[in-house]
């Protein structure tokens, strides 16, 4: 993406995705302070909210809780199935844009009426009914979005969650000074022709990779982007039997491979099914490779700009207005007084 051409510079899309390298320099971890010191007082933290609000902020933070031991229980779902759940001994963080998820709002009312003590907001919109009934709020910087797809504030989301996890954990923020050059690079990187040509004229673009909200939130995304079919096919998922009824008019984008595992994607879905495989990472891989920055512990947010760079693309191969869907809303279920 270059907004010195107007192909891309007249799309609010765009820019928004290359205002994330300004939100992310002036993201403060210190903001989070106040909530990993209220959130120690519980057993654990549930992260909670719709779509592109829960997808890459929650699954990513318990991805490296994960790799770091574990030692903070984290767990994440749907607003909607969460009112099943007894969650009193957890903090819980609700996440919306604009603070009036209808999920959220619900969940945040029951829980309220539960006089459960730890409630915690993550919106853009400060007078919104979401930080009425959170505790308390964190109001997010990034400013607001006009294109439907929810992209800057999906980082800051994240940075957010990863700021209280690590302090939680007594962990520093490592590698988030290098962060925004690295995202600039993956915005700006010239996307081989080829690649956008393979993958804007399949029938259905499936994304493979680590279930840590990146893959799945490019999925969403290329829905949004693209308007294309898409799935998010978990860790090995792709050659565990789906391929069965795999295409070779489809493709497969895979996030990051694991080396051990492109042999065998290489064997049933390039040689068996006649797909083509694409894949974005830090170094040239056994398929077509989007190549970006290596972003070390904050690799996640690279490849997630990376993977959005790529869609804007494919997007304006195929003529799409990338402002103006025909269904999706900013607000997918908004909460109005009865």
């Amino acid at each position: 993406m270059n907004l010195s051409n107007p192909k891309y510079s007249k799309f609010a899309l765009v820019r928004e995705m290359l205002e994330t390298t300004e939100v992310v320099r002036k993201f403060d971890p210190s903001m989070a302070t106040p909530f990993a010191e209220k959130a120690l007082t519980k057993k654990g933290l549930f992260l909670t909210g719709e779509g592109s609000s829960r997808i890459f902020p929650a699954k990513r933070a318990m991805y490296d809780n994960l790799r770091w031991g574990g030692t903070i229980p984290i767990f994440t779902d749907g607003a909607t199935q969460a009112l099943e759940y007894a969650l009193k001994d957890l903090a819980v963080f609700g996440a919306s844009n604009s603070g009036q998820t209808k999920e959220v709002i619900r969940l945040f009312m029951k829980l309220q009426e539960e006089k459960h003590d730890a409630l915690f907001g993550l919106t853009a919109n400060p007078g919104s009914k979401l930080a009425t009934l959170a505790h308390e709020t964190h109001i997010l910087n990034c400013g607001k979005e006009d294109a439907v797809a929810a992209t800057k504030s999906v980082i800051e989301q994240g940075l957010f969650y990863d700021a209280v996890m690590r302090q939680m954990l007594g962990k520093c923020l490592c590698g988030f000074d290098e962060l925004p050059d690295h995202i600039e690079k993956a915005l700006t990187l010239e996307i081989d022709p080829e690649i956008v040509q393979a993958a804007s004229s399949a029938d259905m673009i499936y994304f493979a990779g680590r279930n840590i909200g990146v893959a799945e939130e490019l999925t969403l995304k290329t829905n949004e982007i693209t308007r294309k079919k898409s799935d998010f096919l978990e860790g090995t998922y792709a050659v565990h039997g789906i391929e069965e009824v795999m295409d070779k008019n489809e493709v497969v984008i895979i996030v990051e491979p694991f080396p051990s595992e492109e042999e065998k994607f290489m064997e049933c879905l390039i040689k068996g099914v006649g797909m083509k495989v694409i894949a974005i990472s830090s170094h040239q891989t056994s398929f077509p490779t989007v190549i970006i920055p290596d972003g070390g512990k904050m690799s996640s947010y690279v490849e997630l700009a990376a993977g959005w760079n790529l869609l804007v693309d494919i997007g304006l191969a195929l003529g799409i207005d990338l402002d103006k869907p025909v269904r999706a809303r900013k607000i997918g279920n908004e909460y109005t007084l009865s």
